[in-house]
C-alpha cells in the first residue's frame, strides 16, 4: 500500500514552502502525484462599512483590489510550486480556487491520500490555520498530516510514535498511516493510561494493535504508561521527543455543537503544542 494522490494546502506564508518541501519528499518516497492547492479567500477588513449607502459601492474595488494581491501571491507560489515538482522530478499539479479556504481544502482533500496543512500560528500570517484543521478532519473522510509552525522537517515518517487508546479515531488513524509505517525504521506504540479489559485495551495494552502492525511487516514496539500529573497530550509530545520521532499518528477527537466542531481535550493539546508532524484521523 503507497501514497499515489497528495494534497498540500499552500498560501503565502513562511510556512507554506516547508509544506511544501514535505510533500514533494513523500510524493517522491512513494511516486505520487501532488496537487498543489492555493485558496484565494477574499476577506474585507476588519470593520469595514459595506452593505449601506457608499459603503455598498465600495465593495466592488475592493473586492477586485484584493483579488488582485491573491492573484500575484498566488503566482510566486506557483512559480516555487513548478520549481519543486521539476527538480524532484514528480508529478505535479497547480490549483487555483477562489473562496473560502476551510471549505475547498476539505472538498479538494475528499479526492486525496493524504492532506497536508499547517498548524495554526498565533502570531502568524494566516487566521484560517485552525478552521481548515477542523474542517479537513472533521468533514472530508481522510487523514491529515498537520505541520507545526516552527521547525524545519524534511521528511517525516522514519521514526514513528502512535498515540493509542483503542478507540475508532485512533483505528482509523493507524490504518490511514499504513503506507508510512510500512516503510518506517522505527515504530512505537504508547498506550497512556490504558484502560484494562476486553472492551477496552485488552489485558496487555498495544499488544493487539502492534500484532496486527507486525502482520503487515511493520517492526514496531509496544509501551503504556499511566501519569495522574501530566496530561495525555503532553505524555506523547515528550516521549516523541525522547525517541526523536519525525512522525506522531493518532486519532482526532471532537463533537458538533450547532455543526460547529470542538476539539477533544487531547486533539487540542495535540494542536496547540506539536513540535513534530501529527498525522490525524477522525
Amino acid at each position: 500500500m503507497r501514497l499515489k494522490d497528495i494534497l498540500v494546502h499552500l498560501d503565502g506564508s513562511a510556512r507554506s514552502d516547508v509544506r511544501l518541501r514535505l510533500a514533494a519528499d513523500l510524493a517522491r518516497r512513494h511516486g505520487a502525484h501532488v496537487a498543489g492547492l492555493y485558496v484565494a479567500d477574499l476577506v474585507l477588513p476588519s470593520g469595514f462599512a459595506g452593505g449601506f449607502g457608499d459603503g455598498a459601492a465600495a465593495i466592488g474595488p475592493m473586492l477586485e483590489r484584493l483579488r488582485e494581491e491573491a492573484q500575484a501571491t498566488a503566482s510566486e507560489v506557483e512559480t516555487r510550486f513548478r520549481e519543486t515538482v521539476r527538480r524532484e522530478g514528480i508529478e505535479g499539479e497547480w490549483r487555483l480556487v477562489e473562496g473560502v479556504a476551510a471549505e475547498h481544502v476539505a472538498l479538494h482533500a475528499r479526492y486525496a491520500d493524504l492532506a497536508l496543512v499547517g498548524q495554526h500560528d498565533p502570531a502568524g500570517e494566516q487566521p484560517a490555520a485552525s478552521a481548515i484543521i477542523e474542517r479537513v478532519l472533521f468533514t472530508s473522510g481522510r487523514p491529515v498530516l498537520i505541520v507545526p509552525f516552527a521547525g524545519r522537517f524534511a521528511t517525516t515518517g522514519r521514526r514513528v510514535l502512535v498515540g493509542w487508546n483503542a478507540s475508532r479515531e485512533a483505528t482509523r488513524a493507524v490504518h490511514d498511516a499504513l503506507p508510512l509505517l510500512a516503510e518506517a525504521e522505527e515504530v512505537a506504540v504508547l498506550s497512556v493510561n490504558p484502560l484494562r479489559g476486553p472492551d477496552a485495551h485488552g489485558e496487555v495494552p498495544g499488544a493487539d494493535i502492534a500484532l496486527h502492525l507486525a502482520r503487515h511487516g511493520i517492526k514496531v514496539e509496544a509501551a503504556q504508561t499511566v501519569s495522574e500529573e501530566v496530561g495525555e497530550g503532553d505524555v506523547l509530545l515528550n516521549q516523541a521527543a525522547d525517541m526523536a520521532a519525525d512522525l506522531l499518528v493518532m486519532g482526532a477527537y471532537g463533537h458538533s455543537r450547532l455543526r460547529e466542531f470542538v476539539m477533544g481535550g487531547v486533539t487540542r493539546t495535540i494542536l496547540q503544542r506539536m513540535t513534530v508532524p501529527v498525522l490525524m484521523s477522525h
